[in-house]
């Protein structure tokens, strides 16, 4: 039989997989299969501490928290045996979600240092504070500011002209 705790950590897991994989499909900038794996990583990683973590002002919070600091320590990590590779494999289904803005914003977000992806995410998608970030990545708030800043000119000098062909007027 289950316990008490065991339900509790099962319902957190369903009420915020949808959101925790948005963030990380961002994060890994549309690798759907690393962003599965950040996501089964963050959930391990909670419910090995989940008493603890069921506890804290905002586990949704500690969730992204634990995400983001585990798929920056993944881009660190060198000695991983994937490589990149030039084709993609067919897939079952070419989804209709996807649309030519996506797929260019995701290509040159993956262009963009794992860092700078991360300020991006909390920042203007997830829309966290500057404190809220800066905590989180274990930045200053004016890292987190100029970095932030850095990271929007690099993106913009990325998708430069494309984007404004992209988006509907």
């Amino acid at each position: 039989m289950k316990s008490a705790q065991e339900d509790a950590y099962l319902e957190f897991v369903s009420a915020r997989a949808k959101a925790l994989y948005r963030s990380a499909y961002t994060l890994a900038a549309g690798d759907a299969h690393l962003a599965e794996d950040l996501v089964q990583e963050t959930f391990s990683r909670i419910y090995v501490h989940w008493g603890r973590v069921s506890r804290a002002d905002s586990p949704a919070a500690y969730a992204q928290t634990v995400m983001v600091r585990t798929f920056l320590s993944l881009r660190r990590r060198r000695s991983t045996a994937e490589r990149p590779t030039g084709t993609v494999p067919d897939s079952a289904d070419s989804s209709a979600h996807d649309s030519t803005l996506r797929i260019t914003l995701m290509d040159a977000l993956s262009q963009l240092p794992p860092r700078d992806r991360a300020v991006l995410l909390l920042r203007y998608w997830e829309g966290h504070t500057i404190e809220e970030t800066a905590r989180t990545l274990k930045l200053s708030n004016s890292a987190i500011r100029s970095q932030g800043t850095r990271a929007l000119a690099r993106l913009r000098a990325l998708l430069g002209e494309s984007l404004s062909d992209l988006v509907p007027h």
